[in-house]
């Protein structure tokens, strides 16, 4: 959520801002026109409000002198009920102003690309050797069926599409992956594990900005007003809601594991096979809480953290900086790690890494102080996928196939999985 004395002081900048994001649909004005009525209605309840203070210290006297009290008594009536009546005014107007705060978007960091589509986000560096096979090499749906360890079918019968059962050396290597992320991420990155819950309630969603908005993208449990998580970055970052850190805290780092619960509304016929786009999926997130002069700092730092885990496993990539139209409701800034997929023939998404300064602080009411004395300012929260599993997986068993159909295990895998070659008769 923006500031809004952000808004008011530096309208024209917003505007540009928002016109770079393609962002059409909601009126900086009326906000500012809100925040001015909010404003004239608070002068005018305090005004009354120091009448009838001082009206009031005048009764005692009154009865001290043997004065009638009544007619004084009803003017202070009159006055506490119109008082009862502005306040109400005011909380109105502040709802409606924050109805409307809530739906607009960050502001993009000045270094982010003008653009409009992911065909304009920029290339920032390359990793890795993309494989050159000497056979027809096949997509992971085809490899993971073919060996036994991924049944999109069954998974149909029991679900529905975009939905997998993973078997034998296949769930193994899920398992596998989900816990070589966590355990690098303690051991090396310095991140504090945790397990939150899988679903979340409506304030959580609100706080990091799903809600309002995109609620069509939710998963709602009916009859109670949660949502299952589309990521570990809700209930992560609402570890701190509502909280005031110190200066000696931050950074926070956190790094979970959850399954990820998407809609996916408006991708239908985007790739519909294999799992790239499921329904439900497993992800290792990064959050961080930090100060707000060492946020793009720790950014680079949760995207080196993000990245050591593709090097690790032997797989080419590449780092995008993402542009304006690109850039989602919430971030200021994003880069994108894709894995190189040889059944796409190109780069694949499996990690964001954004820095959403204050926007999502601010919604959720996250603070630090520099010291005891000094005033609660809003920290900067980032996060970042480390990584998908599911698209780690399937990124595996493209670039490590074998022309027999099989697929040789990365070395960091090799401790978890037992096995240094997956094969169709090994499940």
């Amino acid at each position: 959520m923006l500031d809004v004395r952000r808004i008011r002081e530096n309208l024209e900048d917003i505007k540009k801002a928002m016109d770079r994001r393609g962002e059409k649909e909601f009126n900086l004005e009326a906000v500012i026109e809100l925040d001015d009525k909010r404003r004239e209605l608070l002068k005018e309840v305090e005004v009354m409000k120091n009448e009838l203070n001082v009206e009031s210290k005048k009764i005692p006297q009154l009865i001290k002198e043997g004065k009638d009290v009544e007619a004084a008594k009803a003017e202070l009536k009159e006055l506490s009920d119109k008082i009862k009546a502005i306040d109400e005014k005011v909380r109105a107007v502040e709802a409606e102003m924050e109805y409307n705060l809530m739906r607009i978007p960050n502001v993009p960091h000045p270094d982010v690309p003008q653009g409009t589509t992911d065909e304009d986000n920029v290339e920032v560096r390359t990793w890795g050797e993309i494989p050159k096979f000497e056979f027809e090499e096949k997509a992971h749906w085809d490899l993971g069926t073919g060996l036994g360890i991924l049944d999109f079918e069954t998974a149909g019968k029991i679900t529905g599409s975009r939905f997998t059962l993973y078997k034998g050396l296949g769930a193994r290597l899920e398992r596998a992956l989900i816990n070589f992320f966590l355990n690098t991420h303690v051991d090396q990155h310095g991140y504090t594990e945790v397990l939150p819950p899988f679903m979340a309630n409506r304030t959580s969603f609100v706080g990091t900005g799903q809600l309002p908005k995109f609620e069509e993208d939710m998963f709602k449990i009916e009859g109670v007003d949660y949502f299952l998580v589309p990521t570990a970055e809700v209930p992560v970052t609402n570890i701190h809601r509502d909280e005031i850190l110190s200066l000696e805290q931050l950074p926070v780092k956190y790094c979970a594991y959850t399954p990820c619960f998407r809609s996916e509304a408006g991708s239908a016929g985007r790739d519909t096979r294999g799992l790239v786009r499921q329904h439900q999926f497993n992800k290792v997130e990064l959050v961080k809480f930090v100060a707000p002069e060492e946020s793009y700092n720790e950014l680079e730092k949760l995207t080196n953290d993000a990245e050591k885990m593709l090097q690790m496993l032997g797989l080419p990539y590449r780092v995008v900086r993402i542009c304006t139209g690109d850039l989602g409701f919430t971030a200021a800034f994003k880069y994108d790690l894709e894995v190189w997929m040889p059944s796409y023939n190109r780069y694949v998404e499996i990690s964001s890494c954004s820095n959403f300064e204050d926007f999502q602080a601010r919604r959720a009411g996250i603070r630090f102080k520099r010291d005891k004395k000094s005033k609660a300012e809003y920290v900067h929260t980032l996060n970042g996928s480390g990584l998908a599993v599911g698209r780690s997986l399937a990124a595996i068993l493209e670039n490590y196939q074998q022309a027999d159909g099989s697929v040789v295990v990365p070395e960091a895998l090799r401790p978890y999985m037992g096995v240094d070659v997956i094969k169709k008769d090994e499940l």
